[in-house]
């Protein structure tokens, strides 16, 4: 969400621990599944393997031998769960997993608090009983109809189809109690992301929810892994635990200035006044496009060890261009600088050694104009160190721009939206994004006559495009993407094993017409060759079929049409292809023509089809299943 914020207080101290999706450099512990030696003994259900598959009609799972994933096959009986050999508090935990067709399984905190796993692909309206939930409380006591309480569905359902592999990462923040033991804070998900999406964010847990392993609640216990309910594989387990004890920053003052151009102006400059503060903000009269100042105060850590700083000044946007640097800062600790952001971007990091107790802790900062397209004037300073969570100090609190978020939803029909998108770190300036009521969506860009990307979700976020004066244009998918190579769809090759090119030459888009559902029919011309495409949502929303019509002027032309690249392509026991490390499948439509899979000069795997003319014209239809 883009969010202009005003401050209306200033005397909040929040501390957050940082998801997993921003880099850190606090490395995880890793679970190296060579063996089970990091967990408790447990039930036969339980195996190391190095692959498995699942069809996605169900069945029985295939197995390759070795190690390196986790693997829960149901027996007849006796199955039971699996818990890691340490008992943790607050933690961060990522790992990947993998369904078979309508199973269910969960990851207890603590063994106490359920994150859900579940076979949830295509679920419109998911529940707390789908995948990326909070799963239920229980009471009896609560009578007929209202034992169940405080279940939190996943915000939105981003569940893949079995048999691949998804993300799952937790950031978890265990129970406080006091000398006597009473409970003085709830156990709460700081956020839980299901294939790279916030599904879950600040949600409390009253106590254990529904079939927990334990009915008290302590400040530390196991992770554990259900096993009763039904198979589940996992692979990738890491995390980091961290103490209750936090970063402080205290006792601080603000000394502000006039006519600061440079980071290093601060010693010879006279100080305009100097004020107490209790937040990292430059609370002192100044103009919203030229101030400057230095906050002092003191730092306190709770253990001795390197501690890493983030540095952020908003009004520095992260593509200045060179000349035209409008702000800086620095951070100094016991008077050695750690970190120097030098207005080139807005975010730098540091690091130093500290001992535990307290440090003096000196900010300088300025701004010497506005961008009207960075306008927040926020100072984010963050800690992290071993054992010690990712902290904000000091954030005052704030409210939302009214503005808030711009999204284009989609309906009964298919929402078609123009724009700019980022793809593979480049900006594509030529894209056209359409949102299916079936919660598909997909993204081409129209000037190369490439499929870039695919997400299931929610449509796109526009805000960057429409909100003051859009200098970005950029939309926003808002979902789990699956990005493609970005190549061109439709090429002639003298033969199959003529590398695939980045550009056709002499390519034209043409322009598309609607259908009756919204979706559009795109044309486009290149040297003897005129292409239609479509992309039509199937099985309720599941699948998303590709259609390439090709009309060549020359029959005995040999046209190819790329269905997917990617670091490994490998046909599956049912006839799907499966592409990367088990990201998403694609699926033929009839067997009159077979693909090829081949080596790419990049070192990745290229999945071509061979347009089969007839007369002169040919049509190649696929389905991209994820």
């Amino acid at each position: 969400m883009n969010s202009k914020l005003l401050i209306i207080c200033c005397c909040l101290f929040i501390k957050t621990i940082a998801s997993s999706a921003q880099d850190s450099p606090i490395p995880f512990e890793v679970l190296t599944l060579q063996n089970l030696n990091d967990f408790q003994p447990t039930g036969s259900n339980w195996q190391l393997v190095q692959d498995v598959f699942y069809d996605l009609n169900g069945g029985k799972e295939k197995t390759t031998q070795g190690t390196g994933v986790l693997l829960n096959s149901m027996m007849k009986e006796g199955n039971q769960e699996i818990r890691m050999d340490f008992d943790h508090g607050d933690l961060e935990l990522s790992l990947d997993f993998m369904m078979p067709k309508g199973s269910n399984s969960g990851i207890y905190l603590q063994g106490r608090y359920e994150v859900q796993l579940f076979d949830s692909w295509g679920v419109k309206n998911p529940t707390f009983a789908d995948a990326g939930a909070i799963y239920q409380r229980w009471e009896a006591g609560r009578g007929a109809g209202r034992e169940g309480f405080e279940g939190h569905p996943p915000l939105v359902n981003v569940s893949k189809a079995p048999g691949l592999w998804q993300s799952l990462k937790i950031v978890f923040r265990a129970p406080r109690f006091d000398a006597e033991g009473r409970k003085v804070s709830n156990a709460k998900f700081i956020s839980v992301h299901q294939n790279g999406v916030l599904v879950q964010k600040n949600v409390e847990v009253t106590g254990p929810t529904r079939a927990a392993f334990f009915e008290d609640e302590q400040a530390f216990g196991p992770l554990v892994i259900q096993g009763d309910h039904g198979g589940v594989a996992i692979r990738n387990i890491s995390y980091k635990m961290y103490g209750s004890e936090e970063v402080t920053l205290k006792d601080m003052n603000l000394t502000y200035y006039d006519s600061i151009k440079s980071i290093n102006d601060f010693e010879q400059a006279n100080p305009k006044g100097k004020m107490d503060i209790d937040v990292l903000a430059h609370l002192a009269p100044a103009t919203r496009n030229e101030f400057s100042g230095s906050i002092e105060g003191i730092l306190t850590v709770p253990n001795a060890g390197e501690y890493f700083f983030n540095l952020n000044l908003a009004w520095v946007p992260d593509d200045t261009p060179p000349g035209v640097i409008n702000g800086a800062g620095k951070l100094f600790i016991n008077d050695t600088e750690v970190v120097y952001v030098d207005g080139v971007t807005g975010k730098a990091n540091g690091a130093i050694q500290l001992e535990a107790g307290t440090h003096q802790v000196k900010l300088n900062y300025f701004k010497t104009f506005g961008h009207w397209y960075a306008p927040s004037n926020d100072i984010t300073l963050t800690v992290e160190g071993q054992g010690v969570a990712k902290t904000a100090l000091n954030v005052p609190l704030r409210a939302d721009d009214p503005v808030g978020q711009i999204a284009v939803g989609v309906r009964d029909k298919a929402e078609i939206q123009r724009g700019f998108l980022m793809h593979k770190d480049e900006k594509r300036t030529h894209t056209l994004a359409v949102g299916e009521p079936g919660g598909v969506n997909y993204a081409i860009d129209l000037s190369k006559g490439e499929l870039l990307s695919v997400w299931r979700g929610d449509f796109v976020e526009t805000t960057p495009m429409w909100y003051g004066r859009g200098e970005t244009q950029l939309m926003l998918p808002m979902g789990s993407v699956v990005e493609f190579a970005g190549k061109p769809t439709v090429a002639v090759l003298p033969s199959k094993d003529t590398p695939w090119p980045n550009v056709v030459e002499n390519f034209t888009y043409e322009g598309y017409e609607l259908k009756k559902d919204g979706a559009p029919i795109i044309s486009y011309k290149m040297p003897d060759l005129t292409i239609k495409e479509t992309l039509d949502t199937q099985d309720a929303g599941r699948k998303l079929q590709h259609t390439v019509q090709v009309m060549a002027e020359n029959s005995g032309e040999e046209v190819y049409v790329l269905l997917t690249q990617g670091s490994r392509i490998e046909k599956l026991p049912n006839g799907l292809y499966a592409i990367g490390d088990k990201a998403y499948y694609i699926e033929l439509a009839g067997k009159k023509v077979s693909p090829i899979i081949r080596d790419s000069a990049d070192g990745s795997q290229e999945l071509i089809l061979p347009v089969k003319l007839v007369g002169n014209s040919g049509v190649v239809t696929y389905s991209i299943v994820w």
